[in-house]
């Protein structure tokens, strides 16, 4: 059957024609029958028992290829967000929620794909042989280079183990031990490199200083290089761990990777003292060094370097620890939407309401009355209104971009689409080229956009909101960047993959971090938890326990001016380590030639 939809791209009808057989195309196209709820006759007031009838037939016809039994079209499902306006109720049996739950939401599910890996799989490699391994196998090395880098190295090695399950190649027992052992091999590489490029051409007995101060400056370009290598994955760097000890009063001046150098220099310093001992001077110098770093922070812990540039803001914040197997559910969408309508209007007053990432679960188009009606009851409160919610944007050709976004309705403005995306997770590597090579890599939605690099800030109750979706806010110098703009920092989120792990706690303590590096105070609202407000010393004024449905009452005040690191970011700290790099192979040469 086929769609008439206008908003129907021209990669869908590529797609379709290039996987159908010629017989097949011509009985397709003398089908009367449309999968478009928004063009059939009886809508919006079908049944939801029709239109269920209606997508089971499309997915059952015997006139589809497997391909497209297995990637229907995704587009149709989207294309009644039109009937929206022709009811007023909140949530009518006929609106594009209704259509959605009842199954006309598109077949393919991201998250099936995801937990059924090895199926999809043995059908790709049947229909197109086994050269599918050869691509997928072409996409890790590309991302990670010939051995399994730390760079999520969960993402790569979910494909490897999807291609090995779906040979039947080898025990799943033995796959997790081999995988775990690749893991933790890789992982050790980026700390392993480092420590043996200092020790083969660096250090050198007669000058204890230049190596204590060359190991500080390569433990802090390794931390810089992780988090810059195939897009990074800069988490948990050595910095974080003094979030609440001595050394944090440093964020505001050089931010985590300055606290990351000082722990290298001390730990250097330690190690090096029996060598210090050999000259007075050495001993005094090294003493300094040491000791610098660790009174400067406890005499800048609570020096204030921002400063109120209005009066408090009443924030509410909700988590609804929606379970992830009902998140991306049609057949729970309603309830989904009720959730977080009724939390809002039980809620207490406030002048900013926060919903989590992707609290709307479908595209912002197909929500549009759903989100003009919460606006207008935020106006009404005085308030406005932030959510997560999928974003689609025409390119202009006939085909759509999708993001991840955060949008504010009521007393607010303005639409954020996430810049920092997830590998594997929320885009597909080397698109460009894998694109059209088979129908797999040809599907809408199958991957998210980047978000444009000069995009605006939110606007809510007359300031500047600077957000972070995700793991967007584990990037330092990302955030920073955004943070010199902003009166208040806000990043939202869904951490339930990390399950019942320490996942969610260390995600919130570099949020903390954050908040301590711009100086300002931050809001933070999740799915299932940690959310919390923070204030600009990175401490938790309020929080709502984790796997609890709950709104987070509390108070934030919006600052101004800059810290040093907003101001200058960590231009300083790297020239630094360059001289000192510098400085430290000059004096191994000449010691060598002496």
């Amino acid at each position: 059957m086929r769609c008439d939809c206008a908003c129907r791209p021209a990669a869908i009808t590529r797609w379709r024609k290039k996987s159908m057989s010629p017989s097949v195309s011509r009985k397709t196209r003398s089908s009367k029958t449309t999968c478009c709820p928004s063009t059939r006759t009886d809508h919006p007031l079908a049944s939801t028992r029709q239109q269920s009838r209606v997508s089971a037939t499309y997915r059952s016809s015997r006139h589809t290829s497997k391909t497209q039994r297995l990637f229907p079209n995704p587009f149709c499902a989207f294309c009644s967000y039109n009937a929206a306006h022709t009811e007023q109720s909140f949530l009518p049996h006929a609106t594009p929620y209704r259509v959605l739950a009842s199954g006309a939401l598109m077949d393919f599910n991201p998250l099936d794909l995801i937990l059924h890996l090895d199926v999809y799989l043995d059908l790709l490699v049947t229909n197109y042989g086994t050269w599918v391994y050869a691509i997928l196998f072409l996409v890790i090395f590309c991302e990670t280079g010939l051995v399994i880098m730390p760079f999520l190295p969960g993402d790569s090695l979910l494909f490897i183990a999807g291609a090995v399950a779906a040979g039947g190649g080898m025990d799943p027992v033995l796959l997790a031990g081999l995988l775990m052992l690749l893991f933790i091999a890789a992982i050790a590489l980026f700390f392993a490199l480092p420590a043996w490029v200092w020790a083969r051409w660096l250090r050198r007995n007669e000058a204890p200083l230049a190596d204590a101060l060359a190991f500080a400056a390569l433990w802090l370009w390794q931390e810089a290089f992780r988090g810059w290598f195939l897009t990074g994955f800069p988490w948990l760097y050595s910095g974080y761990s003094q979030l609440d000890g001595p050394l944090a009063g440093l964020a505001p001046v050089g931010g985590v990777w300055l606290i990351s150098f000082s722990l290298g220099l001390t730990a250097a310093l330690l190690c090096n003292l029996h060598r210090l001992r050999a000259r007075k001077s050495f001993l005094a110098t090294g003493v300094v060094l040491l000791l610098a770093p660790w009174i400067a922070g406890l005499a800048l812990k609570d020096h204030a370097w921002t400063s109120p540039s209005g009066p408090p803001l009443k924030v509410a914040a909700m988590q609804g620890n929606i379970e992830q197997s009902m998140k991306w559910d049609p057949q729970k969408l309603n309830d989904q939407l009720a959730l977080y309508r009724d939390m809002t209007f039980r809620s207490q007053q406030a002048d900013l309401i926060v919903w989590p990432e992707t609290a709307v679960p479908v595209l912002k188009e197909s929500a549009e009355g759903y989100l003009a009606m919460m606006g207008r009851f935020a106006s009404d409160r005085g308030a406005a209104l932030i959510t997560g919610v999928p974003v689609r944007e025409p390119t202009g050709r006939g085909e759509y971009r999708y993001y991840n976004g955060i949008t504010v309705t009521g007393q607010g403005d303005g639409t954020y689409y996430k810049q920092k995306l997830v590998p594997f997770g929320e885009y597909v590597p080397l698109q460009d080229l894998l694109r059209g090579l088979i129908s797999f890599f040809d599907l809408p939605m199958s991957d998210f956009a980047r978000g444009p690099n000069d995009q605006a800030l939110l606007q809510a109750k007359g300031y500047h909101i600077a957000p972070f979706i995700c793991y967007e806010v584990v990037y330092p110098e990302f955030a920073a960047g955004l943070s010199a703009q902003s009166d208040l920092l806000l990043t939202v989120s869904n951490d339930t993959w990390f399950g019942t792990s320490i996942g969610p706690l260390q995600h919130l303590q570099m949020a903390q971090m954050r908040a301590l590096e711009a100086g300002r105070w931050m809001i933070r609202a999740t799915n299932n938890g940690v959310t919390a407000l923070i204030d600009p010393f990175g401490r938790i004024t309020v929080q709502i326990p984790q796997f609890e449905r709950g709104v987070l009452y509390g108070e934030v005040v919006p600052m101004h001016e800059l810290t040093p690191y907003l101001r200058w970011r960590s231009w300083p700290l790297a020239i630094v380590c360059l001289l000192l790099f510098g400085w430290a192979l000059m004096a191994a040469r000449i010691a060598k030639t002496v």
